[in-house]
C-alpha cells in the first residue's frame, strides 16, 4: 500500500497528506459556521437553517472520505517511530487522528441512527473539531510552519 501512495502522488505523499489535511481543516471551519447557522446562533440573508443543516452533513460526508483517506496514508506510509526527534508531537498526532476518525464515525452513527444520541451532536461536533485542530497542527501545521 505504500507504494500505492507514492505511485499515486508521484513522491509526494507528504505534500499531498498536507494540502489534503488542510483542505479538511478549512472544511470543519465552514462546517463551524453552517452549523451557527442550522441551530439559528447566526443568522444569514443567504443561507436558510434547513440549507445550512443539509450542507453541514454533505460536507462532513466529503470530510469524512478525505479524513478517512488521509488517515490511510498516515498508516500505510508513514511510521510512527520515524522520528525526526520529535516522538511527543507524533504520539500526540497518532492518537489525536484516531480519536477524530472513531470520534467522527460515532457522529455519523448518531446522525444517522441514534435519534437518541441527538442532543449530543453539538458536543460531539466540537470535539471532533478540537480533535481534528490537534491532528493538523501536530502535522500539516509542523510542515507548514513549524518544521
Amino acid at each position: 500500500m505504500e507504494g500505492f501512495f507514492d505511485s499515486l502522488t508521484q513522491g509526494n505523499v507528504t505534500q499531498v497528506k498536507t494540502v489534503l489535511a488542510s483542505v479538511i481543516m478549512a472544511l470543519a471551519f465552514y462546517q463551524l459556521f453552517l452549523m451557527a447557522i442550522g441551530y439559528r446562533k447566526v443568522k444569514s440573508r443567504l443561507l436558510k437553517s434547513g440549507s445550512a443543516s443539509f450542507t453541514h452533513r454533505a460536507v462532513g460526508d466529503t470530510i469524512l472520505v478525505l479524513a478517512f483517506l488521509v488517515a490511510l496514508m498516515c498508516f500505510t506510509y508513514f511510521d510512527l517511530g520515524d522520528g525526526d526527534g520529535d516522538e511527543t508531537r507524533l504520539t500526540i498526532h497518532a492518537i489525536a487522528g484516531t480519536g477524530t476518525i472513531v470520534l467522527f464515525t460515532v457522529k455519523v452513527i448518531a446522525v444517522r441512527w441514534g435519534a437518541r444520541l441527538h442532543r449530543f451532536l453539538p458536543l460531539l461536533g466540537f470535539t471532533v473539531f478540537a480533535l481534528l485542530a490537534v491532528t493538523w497542527f501536530t502535522s500539516a501545521g509542523d510542515v507548514l510552519f513549524g518544521g
